[in-house]
């Protein structure tokens, strides 16, 4: 009742900021250059800041521009120690952070906003509206007339996220032919140190070296004790390092699997998070935003996906080798080992062998 209520106001609101932001057209093509400062707004999860950061190292490298990102507090660090970017800035919420962006535009001076939002944010309008950049861009959704440059979405049941963002170099102005996109995260020196120290103290010899990851952004996409107890079992006859990894919720269940015979990793650390993954070899996961940063590394990956009730492209690993089993469903209740054991051996022992030849 409360969630119909606020979306039925939000309505009303982008209505209004339609009605009283329109934006001019622009008559000519940007032209970028290094003294050219953008501003990125990405607000949400983690696996839509990662998404996002193709995009942003194609415009960096091709222009060699400034980059400011708007993030928010839940993904704000995936944008911290990316050399692409010179200021990551983390929005408030309420007439507090409306303010603060208020007065950074203003003492900034951006010459371009970017909405990086694949679907229509009543936030994202209204601070694009608000800021009164000479050069306003975003896909072409619903609120089009707030932005001075839109393009249209590529079709989501064709093509990935990530190809849907890259999109927008065109109105920026950017030739991408030749360019090698890939997400973007490097763990810091640190992470990357503490976690081969701990990599070091389960494995004295570290074979080939699988995580299995169990957590992922809702229950609907918890796989079952047993399910995850068949996937290592199915592992164990090859030369292979096991380690399961857990978000702090799923402990318990974790344990269960583990039954003490395989390490269990739970760092509420995003960076150590992502170094863990940068050592991995092979990755078995349900899909969450683990699946971009395997990608970040060439991580090959086995995912499970509930695509209930969409023809939307799966968000799959962008740049890695990967296989997935897709329920139709919207949770992973009918989905056994069974049903995804052929698929997963055959692919896996592709991978092993290619690493192990």
């Amino acid at each position: 009742m409360m969630k119909g209520i606020e979306l039925f106001f939000k309505n009303i609101f982008l209505r209004i900021l339609l009605i009283l932001y329109r934006a001019p057209k622009s008559e000519s093509k940007l032209n970028l250059t290094a003294e050219s400062k953008i501003l990125f707004i990405r607000l949400n999860r983690i696996g839509d800041a990662l998404v996002t950061t193709p995009l942003l190292s194609a415009v960096k490298n091709k222009s060699e521009c400034i980059i400011h990102v708007l993030a928010d507090k839940k993904n704000h660090f995936v944008f911290q120690n990316n050399s692409d970017i010179e200021k990551v800035i983390v929005f408030e919420k309420g007439f507090s952070g409306i303010n603060k962006f208020r007065k950074l535009v203003k003492s900034e001076q951006y010459d371009v906003i970017v909405d990086l939002h694949d679907d229509v944010s009543t936030t994202v309008s209204f601070l694009a509206a608000l800021s009164g950049i000479r050069h306003r861009l975003a896909l072409k959704k619903e609120n089009y007339k707030i932005y001075t440059d839109t393009i249209e979405k590529l079709n989501p049941s064709k093509f990935h996220v990530i190809d849907r963002l890259l999109v927008l170099t065109k109105i920026l102005n950017i030739d991408i032919e030749n360019f090698d996109t890939n997400v973007v995260y490097q763990p810091k020196t640190d992470s990357v140190d503490a976690v081969e120290k701990y990599l070091l103290s389960l494995f004295k010899n570290k074979n080939y070296l699988v995580g299995i990851n169990i957590s992922a952004g809702s229950d609907a996409r918890f796989w079952g004790v047993e399910r995850f107890k068949k996937v290592v079992n199915s592992l164990k006859k090859y030369n292979a390092s096991l380690i399961l990894i857990s978000a702090e919720k799923d402990l318990d269940y974790a344990e269960q699997i583990s039954q003490n015979e395989i390490p269990v990793f739970c760092d509420p650390d995003f960076d150590r998070f992502a170094a863990l993954v940068s050592k991995l070899d092979f990755l078995f996961t349900p899909d969450t935003s683990i699946i971009h940063l395997a990608s970040a590394y060439n991580v090959p990956v086995f995912g499970l996906y509930v695509k209930y009730n969409t023809d939307d492209v799966i968000w799959y690993p962008y740049k890695s080798e990967y296989e997935s089993v897709i329920t139709t469903e919207p949770n992973f209740d009918n989905l056994n080992y069974e049903d995804a054991e052929r698929k997963f051996l055959i692919f896996f022992e592709k991978q092993f062998d290619k690493k192990n030849t």
